[in-house]
């Protein structure tokens, strides 16, 4: 076995962890190949549809999936498996790979009890792991009720690659601007808070899944947008709204660390984790705990734009000197020195993807991502 190998299982795409998670394995010199999550839901529309509503979230291809993550995990010899989020690796996978000599990792980025996700074969697999690591402080208590040997609270970050400011040219500066931006999903607790900004007339911008579905945020929809245009939009806005997942019992979210990567003023939902990422109001952010002193601090905001301006400074250069890249996140779960000379350097946004990392196909049709 290799003592510095790792075998990723997440989603590849830009904007998820998984694909995060690799970059930062390339800038810490790890050696690493990804095994696409997406393949596990490989199947008719009808079919994955039934594994998920009538059979408790299962993925479709879940067997297939970790027969694939054990093969792999012989043919790489890894020193550590991480797999992210709800991954689809099953416990008798789980229990293969712990005979190869390989420790298994996972983060935890989903609430595995949210009813959305909940879901038995991933509940039975996860005390398999040797460590868990969970991005709110509300689940490891829980996790180790559940049998999970070793469990770590650890923040969600920012991939520099992805997040960081980049202005709209001027053709597209109408019609990206507003005076308050919102990037997620329309969980029906959010409903009330967004629904209030736009009843008290601020012109709000919303980009994320469901948002068409109530009339009272329709008109504000701007759908599902690529990371440059959240980038701009971001940039373009006023205020950028950072509110947390209630049914993930969420102290923070993704959001919280990619706006101040981005550069903008932030209005942030009141929790003990925002404080400890942004500490006290004022300082880096503006705190809100009610829908009318939400409205009351975004107006106040809206009248001062040096003060959002000093704000969104201030929460920048609180994140970027404060280690919180998904490479720093990374080190932290292999037990590396974050600080230590990486073997290459922090990936410029200005860097193309090399041709000796695209996406190629195994025997069990399982798409993996080449070794860095």
């Amino acid at each position: 076995m290799n003592a510095g190998r790792l075998l990723l299982a997440g989603n590849p795409a830009s904007v998820h962890v998984g694909a995060h998670l690799y970059e930062g394995a390339q800038v810490l010199g790890v050696p690493v190949r990804l095994c696409d999550a997406r393949q596990a839901f490989d199947a008719s529309r009808w079919l994955v549809r039934l594994h998920w509503s009538l059979l408790g979230h299962r993925p479709a291809q879940l067997r297939t999936f970790s027969q694939a993550v054990v093969q792999a995990c012989r043919d790489f010899r890894p020193a550590w498996l991480l797999s992210v989020g709800l991954a689809p690796i099953d416990k008798k996978a789980l229990i293969a790979i712990r005979g190869l000599g390989v420790k298994r990792l996972n983060y935890l980025t989903d609430d595995p009890w949210n009813p959305g996700h909940r879901a038995a074969w991933f509940l039975d697999a996860l005390p398999h792991y040797d460590h868990v690591f969970s991005p709110r402080q509300s689940n490891p208590e829980i996790l180790r009720a559940h049998g999970c040997r070793e469990v770590s609270y650890l923040p969600f970050a920012y991939a520099p690659s992805q997040h960081y400011g980049e202005r709209a040219q001027p053709e597209e500066e109408t019609r990206l601007a507003s005076e308050v931006i919102f990037v997620g999903g329309a969980d029906r607790d959010r409903l009330p808070l967004v629904g209030a900004l736009i009843a008290a007339g601020l012109r709000v911008a919303l980009y994320g899944g469901y948002w068409d579905r109530y009339p009272e945020t329709r008109a504000s929809n701007r759908g599902h947008a690529d990371p440059q245009t959240i980038r701009k939009a971001t940039g373009a806005a006023k205020i950028a709204l950072c509110l947390v997942r209630r049914a993930n019992r969420d102290g923070h979210v993704m959001r919280s660390f990619e706006i101040p990567a981005i550069g903008a003023c932030m209005l942030v939902e009141d929790t003990p984790e925002h404080h400890d990422i942004f500490g006290p109001d004022g300082e880096a952010v503006v705190y809100f705990r009610s829908v009318p002193e939400m409205i009351d601090r975004a107006r106040c905001l809206l009248d001062s734009p040096a003060e959002r301006q000093r704000l969104a400074t201030s929460a920048h250069a609180r994140i970027a000197a404060g280690c919180h890249t998904y490479r720093d996140r990374l080190a932290a779960m292999l037990g590396l020195d974050r600080h230590a000379p990486s073997h290459d350097r922090q990936p410029s946004h200005d860097l193309q993807p090399s041709h000796d990392h695209q996406p190629s196909h195994d025997r069990k049709g399982v798409v993996f991502t080449h070794q860095a």
